[in-house]
């Protein structure tokens, strides 16, 4: 998965419209947590069938936002069971204007994470892991001054630096922390802030020279930086 895959819930067709329209009441506020989804209205505004509505419900019950219950129906679940790790549901919560402190628990899994995999990069890293973050640092470099395009290279470094690591456990973290990562960029990088490039550099340089040490100092330097530039 590249960082621009991180689109729409991946169903096709009615099926998918139904999922993405219940996911954004949902997160919009039309139903609150508890709420009880009044099925025959919701397949009349839809304008779908039970079997549709059956299967939509199906796919956001796995996805923690809802659940059903005999004698009380199918209702919102409490926001702390929803399930932050499936992309789709971060994906409808940053759509939905996720609050400061989503972006501080998100900061600090990526303060978490992110140097430890650096770290694990400086030992474990391949001629393909390096070409990868080398070719993001180039893009970088060359689209400094377009602002879609440098946001699309920051994600490129940072899935890049996860797979480095080795570790299968990181690497999918690239599911929650790519499309954080791309929310954050589009507003930083929409104003004044400080060049990230020499930050990015220093990490690629310490894993190139197989400085664990290092590589997770660098990092940790170049997320300071990053929270700099978005409190």
């Amino acid at each position: 998965m590249t960082p621009s895959e991180a689109g729409a819930y991946a169903g096709r067709g009615i099926h998918k419209t139904a999922v993405e329209a219940i996911a954004r009441r949902i997160f919009d506020g039309t139903y609150e947590e508890g709420d009880i989804l009044g099925l025959p209205q919701l397949m009349a505004d839809l304008d779908v069938s039970q079997t549709v509505l059956r299967e939509a419900i199906k796919v956001l019950t796995a996805k923690g936002l809802l659940d059903a219950r005999q004698k009380r129906g199918t209702f919102v679940r409490p926001r702390d069971d929803w399930n932050l790790l499936d992309p789709d549901v971060l994906r409808w919560k940053l759509a939905s204007g996720a609050p400061h402190d989503f972006f501080a628990d998100l900061f600090e899994l990526r303060r978490a994470v992110e140097p430890a995999s650096a770290a694990l990069a400086a030992v474990r890293r391949t001629d393909e892991d390096l070409a990868a973050l080398d070719a993001a640092l180039a893009a970088m470099a060359a689209y400094d001054n377009d602002p879609v395009l440098v946001v699309r290279a920051d994600a490129s470094f940072h899935l890049a630096l996860l797979r480095a690591s080795g570790n299968r456990f990181f690497s999918q973290l690239h599911r929650v922390i790519i499309p954080a990562l791309i929310e954050r960029d589009r507003t930083v990088h929409s104003r004044p802030h400080d060049d990230p490039l020499p930050e990015h550099t220093a990490v690629v340089e310490r894993i190139r020279d197989g400085d664990p040490d290092g590589a997770h100092e660098a990092m940790l330097r170049l997320l300071d930086m990053s929270m700099r530039d978005h409190p």
